[in-house]
């Protein structure tokens, strides 16, 4: 049968409800990681419809996503509220990434990577070089820096051709403080923020090696270690959480 020229009310319907239950979750996020909805804050349907000027369908959606996610916890009564993290909790989420990352790796390695793939990451660790020759890096550069980590971590993903992993290490960085660039504005205005960025620069560059040669052990292990600088960043957003430039750092309880 031909495909009619217009898709069905219907589904014209759905698409428009899925639009809006990502918008009411990206909102929901802003404004939990912002600390506007502080850690406990009892959120219900009802209160998010007035907040957000949004209907009911479509903030349900939300709140069972975010519940899905972690950043709400379901009440046994009704409504969620926003929760806390413990830092072993984080340090957790980081090496999970760190792991499905570096197993991205090994598998890129071992079936071979696109090459467009590889040049694309290539070009990308080019322009990350150019920011980090800069004697000083300020908070353009730390920008430019924190979405090209970014860009690089994705095309990584993206080697592996595995949609199924894909979205694994997606899940994963969906906290805010597992993803590639989480805790790299807490040591913004640091001394020897640069030579730490420089490190990490170097493995990127000895993983796209490792997966270009095709040496799969080497390029995880190498991602096993490059995420553990993420690590040492939480460490240093925890001794001054309420300095720290990393959205949703306030929901972090310290040992103690």
């Amino acid at each position: 049968m031909p495909t009619p020229a217009n898709p069905p009310a219907a589904s014209l319907g759905a698409e428009e409800g899925s639009s809006q239950a990502v918008k009411a979750q990206q909102r929901l996020r802003e404004l939990i990681l912002a600390g506007a909805l502080s850690a406990g804050t009892r959120i219900t349907e009802l209160a998010m419809v007035e907040r957000l000027g949004m209907s009911r369908t479509p903030i349900r959606a939300a709140l069972m996503r975010l519940g899905q996610e972690g950043l709400l916890l379901a009440l046994p009564h009704g409504g969620y509220a926003v929760r806390t993290f413990s830092e072993r909790e984080v340090s957790d989420a980081i090496e999970l990434r760190g792991t499905l990352e570096g197993l991205a790796a090994r598998l890129a390695a071992e079936r071979g990577a696109d090459p467009a793939l590889l040049s694309e990451a290539s070009d990308c660790l080019d322009q990350i070089d150019r920011l980090l020759r800069q004697e000083g890096l300020d908070d353009e550069a730390f920008s430019g820096y924190v979405r090209l980590n970014a860009q690089f971590h994705k095309l990584l993903s993206d080697m592996a051709g595995s949609t199924v992993l894909a979205r694994e290490i997606e899940r994963a960085c969906s906290w805010p403080f597992a993803s590639p660039s989480g805790f790299v504005g807490v040591q913004a205005h640091k001394p020897g923020v640069r030579d730490t960025l420089v490190v990490a620069q170097h493995q990127h560059r000895q993983v796209l090696q490792a997966i270009a040669q095709r040496e799969a052990g080497r390029a995880e292990a190498l991602v096993r270690e490059h995420s553990r600088i993420a690590r040492q960043h939480l460490s240093l957003a925890l001794q001054h959480p309420q300095h720290a430039a990393t959205p949703g750092v306030q929901l972090i309880r310290q040992k103690g």
